[in-house]
């Protein structure tokens, strides 16, 4: 027999009164869902909920400071109107930080995603497509990485356009923006969000065969079949078998010409059985080089979208969510000098943030502004466009070689190894893919740059000369 809940008058009120403010809320975030850009909602209204209304005092919680500020200075105006069309008239609207705020994860019953940026991807990498081209494994093949997802992407005015369009493809793939072409500079969180449509579709679209590769990835692949299978039916098969297909950097087809005229006949093949095909670029399909005319067209035949780097209130809020991630809770004082320091990119802020974390963490200390003010005030002001053509130089000039050694064809121990310096350089400081160091170098095959690297990676582990070379060498670069 199940025990009888028994209420008191007060808290029978008390539950009427919640239930009557969590409509009220409801019907009020409704309206403002129209009145706003998808990206302004799910940013800044989605999670926030009315906490109270008593004596003409409205109270919101939301689920932290950013978005405190944010509805303060921005949307207030438009929270007290949406309630006044809703018979509630506040005198004052407070909004405080409530604790039990989360993300509902909301599912539709139709096979159409309706809120995408609650889905977490559930569909493990063996699950999703994969295939073996005449025989030949593919180490370097990625597929899609599960952290990236909408649920942890954050929005702001330089991404909301492009964090819209990539939601409403999880809803109609193949039908909405098709084909879609973000473009923008490095660290911006290009590769981020198309990763993000893609497990957004494998989520709820297990069958689907979302394949994501990099351009690096596409071409080299390419070069496989042709070199052990002597035609590229299965490497067409494979790709031209996608429901989605991501492809990043396709920059990097830039005189390619038998890799852009395959590409040509994939992107017809997809797009004329109304296949999803999303791309990233550093640049707008107009401005790539020897890029075939038949596919800087096609590439703007959709929605081509101009990513920009992430303004201050949004850097503050990305440095909150991936702390929050690490179970750090970073204060509003420390958050705005490490979002003033890193205004490049997104992978500059996470780079400092790292820094300081860890440097907590050896310490077994909280991060705090003493510790901040000791460990970026004191280092020296990165410059903002430093170019790869200044880390050669500047390597050159390091170890005593001449520009035309360090690009050209001698191997004599004395050159190689600060080349080897040079293309771990680009790699770490400019994030640049292996197919773009080789050309920064004079080299043809970027798997010289694979292996540079790598070997430089793994001897600075062990060999104390080669982290002294390249310790300067940051220290001169950044002087």
């Amino acid at each position: 027999m199940l025990p009888t809940l028994l209420f008191s008058d007060t808290k029978m009120g008390e539950l009427q009164d919640h239930m009557q403010e969590t409509a009220l809320w409801q019907a009020v975030l409704g309206e403002i869902e129209l009145s706003v850009s998808r990206g302004n909602f799910v940013t800044w209204f989605k999670n926030t909920q009315l906490i109270r209304y008593k004596d003409e005092v409205a109270v919101v919680g939301v689920a932290n400071i950013f978005v405190k500020n944010q509805l303060e200075r921005k949307f207030n105006e438009l929270v007290v109107e949406t309630l006044a069309k809703n018979g509630i008239k506040p005198v004052k609207i407070e909004y405080k930080i409530h604790t039990g705020i989360s993300p509902q994860i909301k599912h539709s019953e139709t096979d159409v995603l309706i809120n995408p940026a609650a889905i977490q991807s559930h569909v493990k990498e063996t699950e999703r497509p994969k295939a073996v081209i005449g025989g030949v494994t593919h180490s370097y093949r990625q597929g899609l990485n599960d952290r990236y997802t909408f649920d942890n992407f954050v929005v702001g005015a330089g991404n909301e356009l492009a964090y819209a369009a990539c939601q409403a493809i999880v809803g109609k793939p193949g039908k909405k923006y098709n084909p879609l072409f973000l473009y923008g500079g490095v660290g911006i969180g290009k590769t981020h969000l198309i990763q993000a449509v893609g497990n957004a579709i494998a989520a709820v679209r297990p069958k689907a065969r979302v394949i994501y590769a990099s351009t690096e990835q596409f071409v080299q692949e390419f070069v496989d079949a042709l070199r052990f299978k002597k035609n590229t039916s299965d490497f067409a098969g494979f790709y031209r078998g996608s429901d989605v297909l991501i492809v990043d950097d396709v920059q990097f087809l830039a005189g390619k010409e038998r890799v852009q005229e395959e590409f040509f006949h994939t992107f017809n093949a997809l797009y004329q059985n109304n296949k999803q095909i999303i791309m990233s670029s550093d640049k707008p399909p107009k401005d790539i080089p020897t890029l075939e005319e038949r596919l800087r067209s096609r590439f703007a035949w959709g929605m081509t979208i101009d990513m920009q780097p992430p303004d201050f209130e949004t850097r503050c809020a990305i440095l909150q969510t991936k702390a929050a991630a690490q179970g750090v809770n970073l204060n509003q004082a420390i958050t705005e000098v490490l979002a003033t320091r890193a205004s490049g990119n997104i992978r500059e802020l996470e780079g400092a943030l790292n820094q300081l974390l860890a440097y907590c963490e050896m310490r077994a200390i909280e991060p705090d502004m003493q510790i901040v003010t000791a460990m970026f005030d004191s280092n020296k002001a990165r410059p903002k466009h430093i170019s790869a053509r200044q880390i050669i130089e500047r390597t050159a000039k390091h170890f005593h070689i001449s520009i035309e050694d360090i690009l050209g064809p001698k191997r004599d121990k004395d050159i190689v190894v600060p080349r080897q310096i040079a293309m771990y350089m680009l790699r770490s400081e400019l994030h640049l893919s292996f197919p773009k160091i080789a050309h920064e170098l004079g080299r043809k095959d970027h798997t010289t740059a694979i292996h540079s690297i790598g070997k430089i990676e793994k001897e600075l582990g062990y060999d104390g000369s080669i982290k002294q070379y390249v310790g300067e060498l940051k220290e001169r670069l950044y002087a």
